[in-house]
């Protein structure tokens, strides 16, 4: 029904999201990493729709897939009850089913049935419509997130290590795959071959005769060839990839997986190129696998490719539908300001709807040790300081999602741990380097962060559900896009933006997404510049230079676009030559520094 998606926000910013949009036809997406918070949303969605709920706890059998098969269970009951009570509901002003027509673009072809039924006088035609109207209902999506590389191995309460299917990203899978949802489980992070080589063991993922899926598999990808080398791996396995899902290296929220200076533009392009290849390919890996199985498909089953991270109008939007011939885009951070869709505490909503670009960063923050994209208004980043300052760096570790770093101990600990920030302290005293080294040392130890509570506990206390003495500081990952967003919106006025209805940007002057993201990865760039300024070696060297070509290919690439953006009016296609023309002035100084 609509041509937008929302993405997964944080750990709890967007995990029950599906039950507040759904049933408007509208698909979204949400976090399964977390299996602690999600129980107790589970308790509190049971209550508030008179549900009985028998609690899941840690010293069970497989607690953590059966939380999340339960969850998504309730998710799903939920949505279809609101469907039901929508589709029965009666045309009339401010009732559930004239909203769903209401939030549809004018363009979509059920809406234009709808407004065809408003302008019927005849009894008996309309009647026929709305019956027609009725049985075109769509439900959104219940879809799911794994962070592949969020995959600790556990133990049971006796101490002894499990085996590999009771890791947390395999019990994630396995909890979604028993769920009753018809739904797609979105991976992201990149490859992790242990929890890849799983995917085949449930059934579910396997097509029926038409090439039907009850469950499918998304892939959140960054550029072609790392989506190709994922796919072609899974195919081999059988198991085929329903959508690609194209994010921006680092004009998006979360976690950034920054390209070696490749472009959404030229990577949009590449996909848009290569697609009928990319599906011929993965069909043939795909067909001898499903073969071994005794499965036989004549033709390759539908693969869409969509697109996210950065998105702040609806002909950024439109261009993007029309010219790349992408199935869908994906609005995630704007709808942080959305109170109907996610889950934002209100102190954070304030600070989000007061924010300017100076308060969104690239931070090296997250125990990952991938970029992360931060908020500096946020009261995780706050009590981060406060904790420095009083000489106790570093967080509780109660989670233990994140564990991974053996340096000082033999089980692993988290790096945004006490434990672990004060051993690293300690060892760097001991070291005595210079006072202006130290303290960089110093500020990357402390840098990081606990994501674990952080990206949901801002849920928790909006729901009332996060205990006095627990927590509070809460962490929140938007893309910058959202520091031109000054405005908390309701669902109506977000998706009336989204397809050109109104404008929420009409007071901003906001550079194109394009634009953006290029400032972005030349920003990242002359970082990594300074960053081996006194110590370049070849190998670097050579990195940045080709960073540095991949970056002025992407702007003549952007040269020969702009023309083609006929929905944009001839000052915002010059002005737009023009911030091309001086970043590539800029980086030719960098170059410059470089050889220096």
């Amino acid at each position: 029904m609509h041509t937008f998606h929302i993405p997964v926000l944080g750990l709890g910013y967007s995990v029950d999201t599906p039950a507040k949009v759904a049933h408007y036809g509208i698909s979204s997406v949400a976090s399964i990493v977390d299996d602690e918070m999600i129980e107790r949303m589970r308790r509190f969605h049971s209550l508030q729709n008179n549900e009985v709920y028998t609690p899941i706890k840690k010293d069970e059998p497989d607690f953590r897939s059966r939380r999340i098969t339960e969850y998504l269970n309730l998710l799903d009951r939920i949505v279809n009850r609101k469907f039901d009570d929508l589709r029965h509901s009666p045309f009339e002003n401010g009732t559930e089913i004239t909203r769903y027509f209401t939030l549809l673009s004018d363009t979509a072809p059920l809406k234009l049935l709808y407004l065809q039924m408003l302008a019927t006088e005849n009894p008996a035609e309309r009647a026929e419509m709305e019956e027609q109207l009725r049985n075109g209902l769509v439900k959104g999506a219940i879809d799911v997130n794994i962070m592949s590389k969020v995959d600790k191995l556990n133990k049971d309460v006796y101490g002894e290590k499990l085996p590999d299917q009771f890791s947390d990203a395999s019990a994630a899978l396995r909890g979604f795959a028993n769920s009753n949802l018809n739904a797609s489980l979105v991976l992201s992070a990149g490859m992790n071959p242990r929890l890849y080589n799983y995917l085949d063991q449930f059934d579910v993922f396997l097509p029926d005769t038409d090439g039907n899926f009850g469950k499918r598999i998304i892939l959140k990808v960054s550029d072609f060839r790392s989506a190709l080398i994922q796919a072609k791996y899974l195919a081999k396995k059988g198991i085929w990839i329903s959508e690609f899902r194209i994010e921006s290296g680092l004009n998006c929220g979360g976690h950034a997986f920054a390209t070696d200076g490749y472009l959404l533009g030229p990577i949009l392009e590449e996909f848009k190129e290569k697609r009928q290849e990319l599906i011929d390919e993965l069909f043939g890996l795909y067909q001898n696998a499903l073969l071994a199985k005794d499965i036989k498909l004549t033709n390759a089953p539908a693969l869409r490719i969509t697109v996210q991270g950065g998105i702040g109008t609806a002909k950024e939007d439109s261009f993007l539908l029309e010219h790349y011939q992408v199935d869908a885009t994906g609005w995630g951070s704007p709808f942080l300001l959305v109170p109907e869709a996610t889950n934002v505490d209100q102190e954070t909503l304030r600070n989000l709807a007061s924010a300017d670009e100076s308060d969104y960063y690239v931070s090296n923050s997250s125990p990952l040790g991938v970029l992360f994209n931060n908020f500096k208004k946020s009261s995780s980043e706050k009590q981060r300081l406060e904790r420095i300052a009083k000489g106790r760096p570093g967080s509780p570790c109660t989670k233990k999602y994140l564990v991974s770093n053996t340096e000082f101990t033999q089980e692993p600990v988290c790096t945004a741990s006490r434990e672990y920030q004060n051993l690293k302290i300690k060892q760097l005293k001991s070291l005595n380097l210079p006072e202006r080294e130290y303290q960089e040392q110093f500020n990357a130890v402390t840098e990081k962060v606990c994501l674990c509570d952080g990206l949901s506990t801002g849920t928790l206390i909006k729901h009332g559900l996060l205990g006095a003495r627990e927590n509070h500081g809460v962490a929140i990952c938007p893309g910058p896009n959202l520091a031109w967003f000054s405005e908390v919106a309701s669902l109506d006025e977000m998706v009336a933006h989204i397809y050109g209805k109104i404008n929420l940007l009409s007071h901003v002057a906001r550079p194109n997404m394009f634009i953006n993201e290029l400032n972005l990865y030349v920003t990242h760039y002359r970082k990594d510049v300074e960053l081996h300024l006194r110590n370049f070696t070849d190998k670097k060297q050579k990195y940045l230079t080709r960073f540095r070509e991949q970056l002025l290919a992407g702007i003549d690439y952007y040269k020969t676009l702009i023309p083609q953006m006929q929905n944009q009016d001839k000052a915002y296609r010059a002005e737009m030559l023009r911030q091309l023309t001086e970043i590539e002035s800029g980086l030719t100084v960098a170059e410059l520094a470089i050889c220096a």
